[in-house]
């Protein structure tokens, strides 16, 4: 598979079909980083020159929850390790990201924005990345005072989004999963005050209150969610606001043979959580809410296989074609950017993925992963 670094270079399509389309080519032109031109192919192609006929082109894949810069799945792992190893090892974990066709992240804790920068630039692989810094949990329920100068920490970063640790994890025993971690004062202090900032919300919630508490702030997207229950689903569409369900994270972490190989106790709290999510989907979807493609993949194990994101929402009851809406057009209108992401249309940054099979009709993640040609990143001259 080719990285192909789009820059004010023209590059044409001919006779292509676009994922999702059935039935028509087209002929599509980038200039500048952009879809300058998308049109239906009119006219027979030259024999004489062979036709993209055989390639299918999709919008990159935006992966709303990841950590690129976790490579153990343990922090106190990672403690362990030297600032040079680690700075290799988050290197690779973009690189991995961009080739599995993920051409925009948004980070979900521990990447600063300026780690993202020089690891663009200093390794040359150009992901596009939404960072939240550090993460507001447990030890930030502190009063408004604390979280106020919390706040203005992370805003100073240049962070433009800020993540709120509502619930416990994977980490949390079971019986206490739900339970809040802030007040409902703070809650909604910490979104008010980000939002007054022009910061986006995103929140860890395995369920309970801290979803209706999202709900009633208005907070940009809430994660995990697979304790929600049917009314909450109901609200959740009507107030718009996302869900990113990170389904496939947790299938791995229950599999005791899997690649975290990670205790018993967690394996049976991942289990769990797999045993619900299928169900809060299922709310989901039938209300309407708008879903994002999330993994949550924090470790050298699991960057480059965001894709399997999409086999585990299929098997919870999402179309094929939702399940690409919710990592295209849904996921760019959750970044407040789906005037310029998620489609292949003209203006749009020409972020995209090359396959030379129907992406669509593939079977599962790997045959998907294996049917990439290149990944497209539209880059516009400075």
């Amino acid at each position: 598979m080719n990285m192909t670094q789009v820059k004010s270079e023209d590059q044409n399509f001919k006779h292509i079909f676009i994922a999702g389309i059935e039935g028509k080519r087209f002929d599509i032109s980038i200039q500048n980083g952009r879809f300058t031109s998308v049109v239906e192919s009119m006219s027979a192609y030259d024999d004489q020159v062979r036709p993209d006929a055989d390639l299918w082109i999709s919008p990159g894949v935006i992966d709303l929850h990841t950590h690129l810069a976790w490579t153990d799945f343990d922090h106190s792992d990672q403690l362990k390790r030297d600032k040079h190893e680690i700075e290799v090892m988050q290197a690779q974990a973009f690189a991995a990201t961009l080739r599995t066709g993920v051409t925009t992240a948004r980070d979900a804790g521990g990447l600063m924005p300026s780690t993202a920068q020089h690891l663009a630039e200093h390794y040359g692989h150009p992901l596009k990345v939404e960072t939240s810094s550090d993460m507001l949990g447990a030890a930030d329920a502190r009063g408004v005072k604390h979280l106020e100068q919390r706040l203005n920490d992370i805003f100073n970063t240049g962070a433009g989004w800020v993540k709120i640790m509502a619930t416990g994890g994977l980490g949390a025993p079971t019986e206490q999963v739900l339970d809040p971690v802030f007040s409902e004062e703070e809650f909604a202090f910490i979104v008010r005050y980000a939002h007054a900032h022009h910061k986006k919300v995103l929140v860890h919630t395995w369920g309970g209150v801290t979803i209706d508490w999202s709900i009633q702030a208005g907070v940009e997207s809430v994660e995990h969610g697979m304790f929600l229950t049917e009314d909450q689903a109901g609200r959740l569409a009507e107030s718009r606001t996302a869900f990113v369900p990170t389904t496939s994270i947790y299938r791995i972490a229950a599999d005791p043979k899997g690649v975290l190989a990670l205790p018993a106790v967690i394996n049976d709290r991942a289990a769990r959580a797999v045993e619900a999510h299928s169900k809060a989907i299922g709310y989901a979807k039938r209300a309407g809410v708008r879903f994002g493609f999330g993994t949550d993949y924090a470790t050298p194990a699991l960057h480059g296989y965001n894709l399997q994101e999409m086999d585990t929402l299929i098997d919870y009851g999402l179309t094929r074609t939702e399940a690409w809406q919710s990592a295209t057009t849904h996921a760019a209108e959750i970044l407040g950017r789906g005037d310029e992401l998620g489609q292949i249309a003209e203006g749009y940054l020409a972020d995209a993925i090359i396959f030379n099979a129907d992406p669509y009709q593939t079977k599962n993640a790997h045959q998907l992963r294996e049917s990439i040609v290149s990944v497209i990143i539209g880059v516009q001259k400075p």
